[in-house]
């Protein structure tokens, strides 16, 4: 059965596999890919707030995240 799984890209050039995948179609990868987008965004923001010396915060980032999303068997 395909199944679909997403790839970070960040902007320095790392990656990251989604941990919540595997999805059942290209559809629902796409929506969890721009929700963890969303929450990364969030995350930053708020550790900025706690603490902006240790945690810089550029609103900028977020839109620079690309994905990739592949197919994958199980």
């Amino acid at each position: 059965m395909t199944k679909y799984k997403v790839i970070f890209t960040f902007p320095n050039g790392s990656t990251e596999e989604d941990d919540d995948g595997p999805y059942d179609s290209i559809e629902e990868a796409n929506d969890a890919a721009l929700q963890w987008i969303s929450d990364y965004d969030t995350g930053g923001e708020i550790l900025n707030m706690s603490n902006p010396g240790d945690y810089p915060y550029d609103p900028d980032e977020a839109e620079q995240i690309d994905f990739d999303i592949i197919e994958i068997e199980e």
